[in-house]
């Protein structure tokens, strides 16, 4: 079992954006110091809930600043970007890092991010597919052009050639955020893996997975590399000492980082869109994940992998808000949860 920290760079009331970017940065710094397998970077534009604008910029600069751990974005969103720029910047980091980096992507939202980058809407709704797969192939042939509706242009060297790592895989590890049974399927007839949201029960990324092997197999891959497909579960983790500490820690901090983070969202195109109640969301963020003491965090990623077969697992745990605590939480969640499992 493989455990990460999610790292959302969330911008608490009363904060800066340069303090939740110190405490982003010190948490993957600190999940390395754990012993942790890897940090995943979320990406957001234009809202409190994650000041983080480039997962990939960010994950340069923890990459040169760690050696073992690998890092990955959670995610690119790829409607708002060139997926050749992105398939670019994660053949350099693969190559630079010795093959520590991955590459997570994800259709995001309907947001008036579409308009600013000019991408429009369209791209969001129908163009998630074309963009995917000129990624893909962008990370996996030496000369590539396109005739899509998005994206023509003459064929083009890839500079540079992700599988020119020595001693390493020929390309970044690519992962599909997947919302949907439609975002499912295209992962799994691409033979992508999943990250699952941390909004999820146990039940429902259970059936994603089954939904992902079905379609995978139809795709015509391999039943091995089907079973072994190394899909991601998000989470929340906060390691204390009691349950009820650990929960009221989130129940405090969590609420008020939502509503101003969430409220801030703008749609594109002035659709109405459902909130969720803060507080009654981080109640069941804590109910579904490993918040309490180390052995019933252990229990419940135990539970969670027995019931969905996924064997890794992305935590937010800076839900607290604080420095000192989030480093704290990071710590023991490597030290004194991880033994537990292995």
């Amino acid at each position: 079992m493989r455990v990460g920290a999610f790292v959302l760079a969330a911008q608490f009331p009363g904060q800066g954006h340069g303090e939740a970017l110190h405490r982003a940065v010190r948490s993957a710094e600190a999940a390395e110091a754990a012993g942790l397998d890897s940090v995943w970077l979320a990406e957001h534009h234009f809202v409190p809930y994650g000041v983080c604008p480039s997962a990939v910029t960010l994950a340069a600069l923890l990459l040169g600043r760690t050696e073992r751990i690998r890092v990955g974005t959670a995610v690119s969103v790829l409607p708002t970007v060139h997926p050749v720029a992105l398939g670019e910047q994660a053949a350099l980091l693969h190559l630079t890092s010795g093959g520590r980096f991955s590459l997570g992507v994800g259709r995001g939202g309907p947001w008036v991010d579409l308009e600013v980058f000019g991408s429009g809407l369209a791209s969001y709704e129908k163009g998630f597919p074309e963009s995917l797969d000129l990624l893909l192939r962008w990370l996996r042939d030496s000369r590539v052009s396109a005739e899509g509706d998005r994206f023509a242009f003459r064929e083009v060297p890839v500079v540079p050639r992700p599988d020119e790592l020595l001693d390493g895989p020929e390309g970044p590890e690519v992962i599909v955020a997947c919302t949907s049974p439609a975002s499912v399927r295209l992962a799994a007839e691409r033979g992508l893996p999943m990250l699952l949201g941390m909004h999820c029960g146990d039940e429902e990324k259970a059936d994603m997975v089954a939904l992902w092997r079905s379609h995978a197999l139809a795709a015509g891959h391999a039943p091995d590399a089907v079973a072994g497909a190394g899909h991601v579960s998000a989470g929340v983790a906060q390691i204390e000492d009691s349950r009820a500490v650990a929960e009221e820690t989130l129940v405090k901090a969590m609420p008020g980082w939502l509503k101003q983070g969430l409220d801030a969202h703008v749609t594109v195109d002035g659709r109405t869109r459902a909130m969720r109640d803060p507080v009654a969301y981080t109640e069941l963020l804590c109910g579904l994940h490993p918040v309490g003491p180390p052995q019933l965090a252990a229990d419940r990623l135990a539970a969670t992998s027995e019931r969905t077969g996924i064997t890794r697992f992305a935590l937010l745990s800076e839900g607290s808000g604080d420095l000192a605590a989030t480093e704290e939480n990071v710590r023991r969640l490597g030290t004194e949860v991880l033994p537990l499992l292995r």
